[in-house]
């Protein structure tokens, strides 16, 4: 729900809502104060009517039929008399501009005398003052009278007003939030690397000039990304030549004081230099993601150690399918294996398992580990530790690895182990 309340549909809903119903206040404010002087009349107008009858019935009946002529109009008028007694206290009119308005008009009519209040005695109506020789009486007009419906076909209208217009806001949101989502998916697949066309340029003229710059934006990517791969696969493949040649003559020279292993070993690190630089810019280019099975992947890398002479241990049970690029995730295991036998200071060892939303691999040793607050730093590109897990390589075998992780839409984390070491995290969702 929060996450709803977040969102542009919602906003663009309550702003339409609060402005409706502030309108409608507003309205309703403005035709009360419209009514304000035709309602006063109205009600000085019925109740100087019925106070001139009234007293005009009394006058011309008989004294005997006075008492009989009280009742009828009781009964089928609601119109009741009541003798003022000049001792009662009269509390003010409530401060309504109706009344007070009306109260104005009946005195104007009647006379400035003329005593009117409001529910007087506790009895309800409108009360009005009148005299017959000496005697001073009260009408009591019911407050039926004076009172109106209320305006149900004004809230209905209101009410069909506020969903056709909260419907009218919806599919205008609903238009412009379309494209916008499919901007924000196209957006999530180039940073996954993964490969797509230009989006259809298409609505208003803000989202057509917002779509068109998105594409131009998306082309320009994808030509820098090819020409940097292009710099860079030549540039390897100019090197390892020269590289190649540079080997072969090396190992034609005699041993000598340990130069000719130490030359080899420096061409063999220029060479694994050069195929760093090749898989970062790879990525998962040329390859198609597939369900895969994580735990036969794993082993198989584990065997290729164990039958160099670098056994490592490993605990893989029962794993759920995850989307997967083979080649690529062999690279980051390799990378983080590579990595933690260089510098674990002993045992290697890999463990898979289940967790929330997806499957959970970790490599671990036993090395010094890493500061915490260079924990980040290393997982850019080209970015080395000046202690004791820097060996003077390019940079790239956890910036390769946790961008692996990113384009199979998953993390990766650095974690000191208790006891000393380093953990790397790799999660990765399941398949949906």
């Amino acid at each position: 729900m929060k996450r709803f309340f977040d969102t542009l549909l919602a906003r663009v809903l309550g702003l339409v809502a609060l402005l409706l119903v502030i309108g409608q206040f507003s309205a309703f404010q403005l035709a009360e104060f419209l009514q304000r002087e035709p309602r006063a009349a109205a009600i000085a107008l019925q109740a100087i009517s019925t106070v001139n009858l009234t007293r005009a019935a009394l006058l011309a009946a008989h004294e005997k039929r006075r008492s009989a002529l009280l009742d009828e109009l009781a009964q089928r008028e609601g119109v009741r008399v009541y003798p003022l007694d000049p001792l009662d206290e009269v509390d003010p009119l409530p401060r309504e501009a109706v009344l007070q308005l009306a109260a104005e008009k009946i005195r104007a009519e009647l006379g400035a005398d003329t005593l009117v209040a409001a529910d007087h005695l506790g009895l309800p109506g409108l009360w009005v003052s009148f005299n017959i020789d000496e005697d001073d009486y009260w009408a009591v007009i019911p407050r039926a009278r004076m009172e109106r419906t209320l305006p149900w076909h004004w809230l209905s209208w209101g009410t069909g007003i506020l969903l056709l217009s909260l419907g009218g806001a919806w599919a205008v949101a609903a238009r412009v939030n379309r494209p916008l989502h499919r901007l924000a998916e196209e957006a999530d697949r180039i940073g996954r690397g993964e490969p797509g066309g230009p989006l259809p340029e298409k609505g208003t003229r803000e989202l057509r000039h917002v779509t068109r710059a998105f594409n131009a934006m998306r082309s320009a990517l994808e030509q820098l990304d090819a020409e940097r791969a292009l710099l860079l696969a030549g540039v390897s493949h100019d090197l390892r030549t020269p590289l190649a040649r540079l080997r072969l003559a090396v190992e034609m020279l005699d041993e000598a004081d340990g130069l000719k292993s130490g030359m080899v070993q420096d061409i063999e690190d220029m060479n694994g230099v050069l195929g760093q630089f090749l898989d970062f810019v790879r990525g998962v280019a040329g390859e198609t993601p597939e369900s895969g099975d994580l735990d036969f992947l794993v082993r198989g890398v584990i065997e290729r150690y164990d039958r160099a002479g670098k056994p490592i241990a490993f605990s893989l049970p029962a794993l759920p399918p995850v989307m997967l690029y083979p080649l690529a995730m062999r690279r980051l295991l390799t990378n983080l294996v590579d990595n933690a036998i260089a510098h674990g200071g002993g045992t290697v060892e890999v463990v898979a398992r289940p967790e929330a939303e997806g499957v959970g691999l970790r490599v671990l040793d036993r090395g010094p580990g890493i500061p915490e607050m260079e924990k980040a730093r290393l997982l850019k590109p080209f970015e080395r530790l000046d202690a004791a897990r820097s060996d003077g390589g390019s940079g790239l075998g956890l910036a390769i690895a946790a961008r692996i992780a990113r384009l199979h839409g998953g993390r990766l984390e650095l974690n000191n182990r208790p006891g000393g070491g380093l953990e790397v995290h790799v999660w990765l969702p399941r398949t949906s």
